[in-house]
């Protein structure tokens, strides 16, 4: 097997898109995304952190002292990004079940409620490398975890955030598409 950089990615710009939960994605690389999918904007310049991980748990046996098994007890999979847009979109999966509304023309008001009700949405995430395209739709997510928001003078407002995948058909927890041609099960 020979060392090939062709093959070697870079994710040089994309997006993190959401919709509604059940909302259609796209299901190849052309097509744009439909109706209901929101642009999530600028995001910093970390990117997204996508973390994949599994458990298992050790079946031991009397006659010997190391295990004999392992079982698959649980898949994790995560998106972690900071969203630097403070716009609608953002705000409300920032803080979830929060409703945006105009007071006037110039002032709005978000409304951050006391205890929010689980905030399932389906979850793209696109990035391109010259030609190479690459979409991750994840048909069930949620925001799981939240990074303080800082204000200050020396950078942008960032909304961190982690958004946890949930399987939706067993057995995909997420479906990944790319014209990568090294990719190629032939």
């Amino acid at each position: 097997m020979a060392n090939d950089a062709d093959n070697v990615r870079v994710g040089l710009t994309g997006s993190v898109l959401i919709a509604p939960k059940g909302t259609t994605a796209p299901a190849d690389l052309d097509t744009a995304w439909p109706a209901g999918w929101e642009d999530l904007g600028y995001l910093s310049d970390d990117g997204v952190e996508l973390t994949y991980s599994t458990e298992s748990e050790d079946i031991n046996a009397w006659q010997s002292l190391s295990p004999v098994r392992k079982v698959l007890t649980g898949v994790d999979m995560t998106l972690g990004f900071t969203a630097i847009e403070l716009k609608t979109t953002t705000m409300t999966l920032y803080f979830p079940s929060a409703t945006m509304s105009d007071v006037s023309g110039t002032v709005h008001k978000l409304s951050i409620p006391a205890a929010p009700a689980p905030d399932e949405r389906a979850i793209g995430l696109e990035w391109i490398d010259g030609d190479i395209k690459n979409r991750l739709i994840i048909a069930r997510g949620e925001v799981t975890d939240r990074e303080a928001l800082t204000l200050a003078r020396s950078g942008a407002v960032g909304l961190g955030m982690t958004v946890s995948a949930y399987a939706d058909s067993a057995p995909e927890i997420a479906v990944w598409l790319s014209n990568d041609p090294a990719w190629s099960a032939a």
